[in-house]
């Protein structure tokens, strides 16, 4: 199973993400904000906060992007 080994947060709510395959770029999680889930997540501060999380990427109220959503809508470099 691919995983993220690498995330580093962009401007515009996006995160950088490199995958254990070598396979990398860039995701948009503006689309997820929109739910209560994910709306701390408006906080810029809080949203520079993300870090890998098991196979995907996290943050620390538990919000979470699990590996196959990420790479479903990831953008080349």
């Amino acid at each position: 199973m691919k995983k993220v080994i690498s995330v580093r947060p962009l401007e515009d709510k996006k995160v950088a993400v490199v995958f254990s395959d070598g396979m990398s770029g860039v995701f948009d999680v503006a689309p997820y904000i929109q739910s209560d889930f994910f709306k701390r997540l408006k906080d810029d501060a809080y949203f520079k906060q993300v870090h890998l999380f098991f196979s995907g990427i996290g943050w620390a109220e538990g919000q979470d992007l699990g590996p196959d959503t990420i790479e479903a809508d990831l953008k080349a470099l």
